[in-house]
Formats: structure tokens, sequence, C-alpha cells
């Protein structure tokens, strides 16, 4: 069966879909064969990643490895059992058709509470979780008091991953390897970095992850996603001398590949 990878978060703005991208296409390039989801059906930020993808490559004459991403199927109402739900079909239609073909599946949830959400958590052997490295968005995981250094107890999303957990365990599956990745990490060790860090600490230890440090603040990263582009892509395109920046960011993508320790990966690149 193939492993599946969820990238989720319920606020916007953390890097999902960058994120989501990078990943995906670093397996393929590994020779990985990775299908893809975007559960978020009015936004689609990866579908158009992947779209803009195509069409530069198809414009420029450049072959570039891809991820095979689909979108949901539609599906008649009518062909539904009593009590089923219809973005419970889809979605289980969609891993059906992309699971005989792939290695892994990579499903990008969108930044928000919905069904798709919550069912795809509960399909994640793998979740990753991007956050930006800041309490407004460490919120989402916990309730702190107004120093930051005491946790008061866990918030929506950590709630919504432990029921995620529940289901799993409830139909004898493997635990989620969870990894919260901190996004836009400064550049400097200043004091809200360093709580984030201890709280991170703490929390981990109750309620089950790992955090790993994920990609900083580079222009880079919204330069590539109208072309949808990659890191990993700049020497395919005739990039033959990248800048410091870019040098740094290849590296966090390969360490955090390395961090994920997915099964059978050995990252090359």
């Amino acid at each position: 069966m193939a492993h599946i990878i969820v990238v989720g978060n319920e606020k916007g703005g953390s890097g999902k879909s960058t994120t989501s991208m990078h990943l995906a296409t670093a397996l393929v390039r590994m020779g990985y064969r990775v299908g893809a989801l975007d559960l978020d059906l009015r936004q689609r930020s990866l579908g158009r990643y992947t779209e803009n993808r195509r069409a530069f490559a198809q414009r420029e004459g450049f072959e570039l490895p891809t991820p095979n991403y689909t979108d949901l199927p539609e599906i008649d109402a009518s062909q539904l059992r009593e009590g089923e739900n219809i973005f419970d079909h889809r979605l289980s239609a969609a891993v059906a058709t992309l699971e005989e073909g792939s290695d892994f599946i990579l499903i990008d949830c969108p930044g928000s509470h919905t069904r798709l959400s919550q069912v795809a958590h509960s399909l994640a052997d793998t979740l990753v979780t991007p956050l930006n490295d800041s309490f407004v968005d460490f919120d989402l995981l916990a309730k702190v008091d107004s120093d930051g250094q005491n946790i008061l107890g866990p918030s929506v999303y950590s709630e919504m991953v432990w029921h995620a957990r529940q289901l799993r365990a409830q139909a004898g599956l493997d635990p989620i390897d969870w990894i919260v990745v901190r996004n836009r990490l400064g550049a400097q060790q200043m004091l809200n970095k360093q709580k984030m860090g201890n709280a991170l600490d703490k929390l981990a230890r109750r309620i089950g992850f790992r955090h790993v440090p994920g990609f900083s603040e580079r222009v880079i990263f919204r330069e590539l996603f109208p072309r949808g582009l990659t890191l990993l892509d700049l020497r395919d395109i005739g990039v033959t001398r990248m800048n410091i920046s870019n040098v740094a960011a290849r590296q966090e993508l390969r360490e955090l590949m390395k961090a994920l320790n997915l099964p059978g990966v050995t990252v090359d690149f």
C-alpha cells in the first residue's frame, strides 16, 4: 500500500502548499511514484502549483519530474449508500485511484476545519504540520499563559489529530508519525524563537510529535510558484550559479526530507 503523507494545519499562510510541492517533487526526483491531492476545493493552491508546472514545462520544452496530481472525482449522490458522506466517498475514490500506481500519496489539506481534512488526517501514516514560528500559530496547537512558558491545554488542531489517532487505533492501523515543521525561523536566536522552542519541546512530550526546522522566509519561494518550480528544478532550467540564499534553502529542504524519515527513503540530492 502507498504510504500516505498528509500536510495539514487549520491556519492559512503557514506554507502548506510550498511544503507539499517540494516534498512531492523531491520524492519523484529520487525515483518514487508520487500521487498528490489538494483538499482545498476552493483555492486549490497545490493544484494550481502543479498546473503551473506542467504549463511552464510544456511552453519551455523542459522535462520536469512531477507528481501525479488528480482532483477529487465528482460523485453522483444517487450512488451513495444510506448515511454515507459524499466527501468521504470522493476522497476514498481518489486515494484508491492513485494507490495502485504510487509509492507515496501526498494530501494537501485546507487552512480550515473541513470534513475532508478531518478524514484525511485519519488516513495519514505521516502527518506534516507546517507552523510559522510565532505564538499566533502555536495557539492552534495549544493554549499557553501570557509569558508563553506554561502550556494550559491542547487546542483545536491538536484535538483533531488526537481524534484521528483514535480512529486509526480502532482500525488496527499503525500510529501517525506527526512532525511539526517550524517555517519562517528567524536568522538570529531571538527570545521569541527560544520561547517557541521550549514550548514545542514541552508540548511534544505531552501529545506526541516531533518538531524540526523547515523553510526560512525567502523571496525565492514566491518567485517559483507562477512557474510551478521548486528549488530542485533550478539547474534543470539553466540556473548554473545559485546565490547563497538559494543554496541555503536547498539545504533546508534536504534536512527536512531527512528529518521526516520516510520508510525506505534515502535522501540523495
